[in-house]
């Protein structure tokens, strides 16, 4: 029977239902396979995952998930070539992240996590990809992570703080001044949320008259020029970029997204390159006023390429 991928709940399997195996769940819609973990296509996205203990890179707090992609590992789960988004699987987590696809994460006995099982697998609910990235490894392979929040949870904002005393490790990169690079300033509501400075995002956007820096276009609305304040190093965990001018670009909606996901890069002498082809396109425009950090450059350089 083919599998019937669906995306959500599924009837007659609440969230801490248990499986015996593998086989079990893709019986009943909840999983597609038997070994990979990630459920998931790079057109349709991705319905499910399993944490199984695949991968030590991943990190389960429970309502907030880091969770390492699919791909570059030989038969005795050991790594041997860096992941891709080519993989069907971590491109159909990109997908769901973009599309904002719930994903069903479910947890094996196997799992070295207070969450897991104690045998066989169970479903731990719906959660929502909220971004991605590459990080290099120990062993020199890059390896593609997701930061995931449970759906409808104090964690389920853009920007989730981790529990209290849990931090990620340091990844390539992070060594650098410690003075300026780490958390921004956070404002408490109900839940705990990046508090972005207006002053930076107005600064940048006056500078270059709401243009974009690569494209030099700007979205005309009724009330005049729009363009947005782009993050070179994301603000959130586990990145903690500053919330400064060095560290944010001007940019069209468009060359945002694809700068955000790692359809662009910039070189470290501001030549802008298409990562899909590996041509410059162009020549970053800085004003003089604008001290962009080469820092934070090199930083989304390095999670988006292999050099």
């Amino acid at each position: 029977m083919a599998y019937q991928r669906t995306f959500g709940e599924i009837p007659g399997h609440p969230e801490g239902s248990t499986y015996a195996t593998r086989a079990e769940m893709r019986k009943h819609g909840l999983h597609a396979h038997n070994q990979a973990g990630i459920s998931g296509t790079k057109k349709q996205g991705a319905d499910a995952i399993v944490l199984s203990g695949g991968y030590p890179d991943d990190q389960d707090y429970g309502d907030i998930i880091v969770y390492t992609g699919h791909g570059g590992q030989d038969a005795n789960k050991k790594q041997i070539a860096d992941q891709t988004l080519d993989d069907n699987g971590n491109a159909g987590l990109v997908k769901s992240q973009l599309d904002k696809l719930p994903v069903r994460v479910i947890r094996g006995s196997e799992e070295d996590s207070e969450f897991a099982p104690a045998s066989g697998y169970q479903y731990g609910g719906l959660y929502r990809v909220v971004r991605h990235w590459f990080k290099t490894r120990a062993d020199g392979f890059k390896v593609c992570q997701f930061l995931m929040v449970k759906w409808g949870s104090v964690a389920d904002v853009e920007d989730p703080q981790l529990p209290a005393g849990i931090e990620l490790p340091v990844q390539a990169g992070d060594e650098g001044d410690t003075a300026e690079v780490g958390p921004v300033g956070r404002t408490k509501h109900v839940i705990n949320k990046v508090q972005r400075r207006a002053d930076v995002v107005r600064n940048v956007k006056s500078w270059y008259k709401n243009q974009c820096q690569i494209c030099r276009k700007s979205v005309a609305l009724p009330s005049g020029p729009s363009s947005e304040a782009a993050h070179i190093r994301p603000l959130g965990v586990p990145h903690n970029g500053p919330d400064h001018e060095s560290n944010v670009l001007c940019l069209c909606p468009n060359d945002h997204l694809r700068f955000d996901n790692g359809a662009l890069y910039i070189t470290s002498d501001f030549k802008i390159v298409d990562n899909l082809t590996g041509e410059v396109i162009g020549d970053l425009w800085v004003q003089s006023e604008h001290k962009i950090g080469v820092e934070y450059i090199n930083y989304h350089h390095e999670s988006w390429t292999k050099e």
